[in-house]
């Protein structure tokens, strides 16, 4: 594969080049692993496994998800911060739930230069033990409270697992929101805004999910309650793309985060978390993405629209400079555009921004010049159309909001379509998907219906669903539903 740079795309870019690897959705594993690399998304040949190489196009788009992220977090008050890597051990080990959670996947730093260390090192699997040492220092008072800050940083876990592209990787780029107030009360209103910002954001980038309540055995290390959104991939396997922690006090006592409040006394802070990483990428990937390559929202699309000049020799000027006044009329109206000017053929244009899911294809050449007219083809549907040279900039804005209505329409009727609600446990051999069953609370209960199935329990609905029914494994009457399935 060739790889390319999009603001200085090589010349030797050819379909027969990126035909050598076909792409097959009915093979999702092969197909993902093909598609994230020749979409220009990520580079997996850096020779450390699960330590990719973001390129040019794939950080674009993860910017752009980081600065959607960032505009929610902003407007509801978090300020931004950005913590040290490194974590003395010493610090880590003050939380003994969270590194008893931790302890198997982190990396240690013995040494520096030739000197070993005399205190160890780690580079954070996730910030808690690095922000609440210092948080103790900034929570003095009430007036103080509630404190929010977000940051975005790379996080470092060694998964033993097999690494996959942006789903499963050893380096995180992260999203990671903390947060301290006075109690519970004002914590769990930090809760409701986080999944209030999770909705706004899951629409953003056309992800639905299903956010559930985590058994206690699966909940984060150290945390209270967990609250996890998942999606459901085309195999039928969930991803994991949002993490919300309820903690209590649980951290701010062993970290000393105590504030004095008016009558004077003092008092442990009461803290939330909220998290995401580039597995977003990965769900839209793989949910949108087709034989043709990945469909990117136009939210988080380096480039809304590319637009191919056909030219020919006698038009040659008048057509680049058409599109050079069509291209600037469209950014005017805030519309991401790239003015394709290599010198290939077109179809060889056509089969790359399909490959990395450009939204909308615009084509202009000498006929649709004299006609007055501009081709505009969709990436989502492949719906090509002509329209009117002076009706541009609406229609595309137009069709740009259409494409986004779409993808989130269809991605919700997918995640739909893949739960599938049973009785009995038993009735559930031979599905994929998510598994809606009744659930008596026994982790006995819960563990036979992994075990039969080889699935894990998601959790519990938030929202009370008005379920009646009985235990799918015991038989026992229950209101309480659960969600299975096998995960990445």
């Amino acid at each position: 594969m060739t790889t390319m740079n999009t603001d200085q795309p090589a010349k030797t870019d050819t379909i027969e080049e990126k035909m050598k690897v076909s792409l097959d959705k009915s093979d999702f594993n092969e197909w993902y692993s093909n598609v994230v690399e020749q979409s220009n998304l990520t580079d997996k040949r850096y020779p450390i496994k699960g330590m990719n190489v973001w390129p040019a196009y794939g950080w674009k788009v993860m910017k752009n998800i980081d600065r959607l992220i960032g505009e929610e977090l902003v407007s509801t008050g978090h300020e931004e911060v950005h913590f040290p890597l490194l974590i003395s051990e010493e610090v880590f080990a003050k939380e003994s739930e969270h590194i008893k959670g931790f302890d198997d996947e982190v990396y240690w730093v013995t040494h520096a230069g030739g000197e070993e260390l005399d205190v160890k090192l780690l580079l954070r699997p996730t910030s808690e033990t690095a922000m609440y040492p210092i948080f103790s220092l900034w929570v003095r008072s009430h007036t103080d409270l509630p404190l929010k800050t977000f940051q975005l940083v790379d996080t470092y876990r060694y998964d033993t697992k097999q690494t996959r592209a942006f789903t499963r990787v050893r380096e995180i780029h992260f999203f990671e929101a903390h947060t301290c107030h006075a109690d519970f009360e004002d914590a769990e209103k930090q809760i409701a805004e986080d999944l209030e910002i999770m909705e706004r954001l899951g629409k953003k980038l056309c992800l639905p999910y299903l956010m559930l309540k985590r058994p206690d055995w699966d909940k984060f290390p150290g945390a209270f309650y967990s609250l996890a959104a998942d999606t459901v991939m085309p195999n039928g396997k969930t991803l994991q793309i949002g993490t919300i922690h309820q903690y209590r006090d649980n951290f701010s006592k062993p970290y000393d985060i105590k504030y004095e409040d008016t009558a004077g006394e003092h008092k442990f802070a009461h803290q939330t978390t909220y998290g995401m990483s580039e597995r977003l990428i990965g769900a839209i990937v793989g949910i949108y993405g087709d034989n043709k390559g990945v469909i990117l929202p136009p939210a988080i699309a380096p480039y809304q629209v590319v637009l191919v000049p056909i030219l020919v020799k006698k038009s040659k000027a008048e057509v680049s400079d058409s599109c050079q006044k069509l291209r600037d009329e469209l950014i005017s109206v805030g519309v991401s555009v790239h003015l394709d000017h290599r010198d290939i053929r077109p179809g060889s244009k056509f089969y790359d921004w399909e490959l990395r899911g450009v939204p909308l294809r615009l084509e202009l050449g000498p006929r649709d010049l004299e006609r007055g007219e501009v081709t505009v083809v969709r990436r989502d549907t492949g719906e090509r159309n002509v329209i009117k040279r002076e009706t541009v900039k609406a229609a595309v804005v137009e069709i740009l909001n259409d494409i986004q209505a779409s993808l989130l329409k269809i991605g919700e009727q997918m995640l739909e379509d893949s739960i599938n609600t049973v009785d009995a446990i038993d009735e559930a051999k031979g599905k994929t998907g998510v598994i809606r069953v009744g659930w008596c609370g026994e982790p006995d209960c819960d563990d036979q219906m992994c075990k039969l199935l080889e699935i894990n329990m998601l959790g519990t609905p938030i929202i009370d669903e008005g379920y009646s029914g009985n235990c799918g494994q015991c038989g026992k009457p229950t209101t309480t539903v659960a969600y299975y399935a096998k995960s990445f």
